[in-house]
Formats: C-alpha cells, structure tokens, sequence
C-alpha cells in the first residue's frame, strides 16, 4: 500500500496540511456564516412571535377588561331595571289590593245594613206574630177581646225581658 510507504510521507503531510486549511477555510468562510445567519434569523423570528403573542396578550386582556367593565354595567343597568319594574308592579298591586279593600268593605257595610235590617224586620214580624198570638189566646181563654196596645206593650216587656 502507498500510502503506508515512509518515502512518500512527506507529500501526504504537506497534501493533508493544505487539505485540511482548505477545508477549514471553506468551513470558517462560508458553512459557519450561513448557519449562523440562519440560526439569527430563526432567533428573530422567534422572538418576532414572542413580541407579537405579548402584544396580543396585552389586547386580549384589555378586551376582557372592557368587557367585565361592559358586562359589571349592563348587571348594574338589569338590576335597577328590575327594582324599577318590581317598584312598579308593588305600586299597582297595592293599588289594586286598595281597590279590592276598599270594594269588599263596601260589600260587607251593604250587608251588614241587609242583615240588621232583615233582623229588624225579623223582630217585628216575630213581635207582630207574638202580639196577634197573644191576643188570640186571652181570646180564646177569657173570651175577651183585649186591647191591641195592651197586648204589644206586654208583648214587647216579655220579650225585652228574654233577650
């Protein structure tokens, strides 16, 4: 095999020297460079991405923000709404509950009036019968015809009496 030959060793080591400069320069000058300036441009656009997604986070949180805002008003805005319209709807149904009051007192007073006068009525025609009763019976038992008055005065002592 040559290249085991000590004679041509010298040459190999010159061959291999210039070689590996050569190939090292090569490297240095233009594979490292263009690695590098791919690697820098990959961290730029990372960053870039990560510049971006903080500036939307910071959109995205004001949004939000506007809209706890925008939706706290609107709950504040339903609930005095709502007590506005339950103020109302109390305001009316007392209102109604007065009406209805003030109807079924009306009611009751008619017929009250309707009961102590048919009470009256009652009383008298129960005097009235009682009074012709007595008088049929002294009638009947003396045979005497008494006098009318007489009997109603008596007739309304005796019942004046039971009550």
């Amino acid at each position: 095999m040559p290249q085991f030959d000590p004679s041509t060793f010298a040459s190999q080591i010159f061959w291999l020297v210039v070689m590996f400069a050569a190939l090292y320069w090569v490297v240095a000058k233009l594979a490292v460079p263009r690695v590098g300036q791919v690697l820098d441009q990959r961290a730029r656009v990372i960053q870039d991405d990560l510049d971006r997604a903080m500036q939307l986070k910071g959109e995205t949180d004001a949004a939000l923000a506007a809209y706890e805002t925008a939706m706290s008003a609107a709950r504040g805005q339903a609930g005095d709404h709502m007590r506005a319209i339950l103020a109302d709807v109390k305001a009316v149904a007392d209102q109604r509950t007065a009406e209805i009051s003030a109807s079924v007192a009306k009611q009751v007073a008619e017929a009250e009036a309707r009961i102590a006068k048919a009470k009256q009525d009652a009383l008298d025609s129960m005097n009235k019968v009682a009074g012709e009763s007595a008088s049929a019976i002294v009638a009947k038992l003396t045979g005497l015809n008494p006098d009318s008055g007489a009997v109603t005065t008596a007739v309304a002592s005796a019942l004046k009496d039971a009550r």
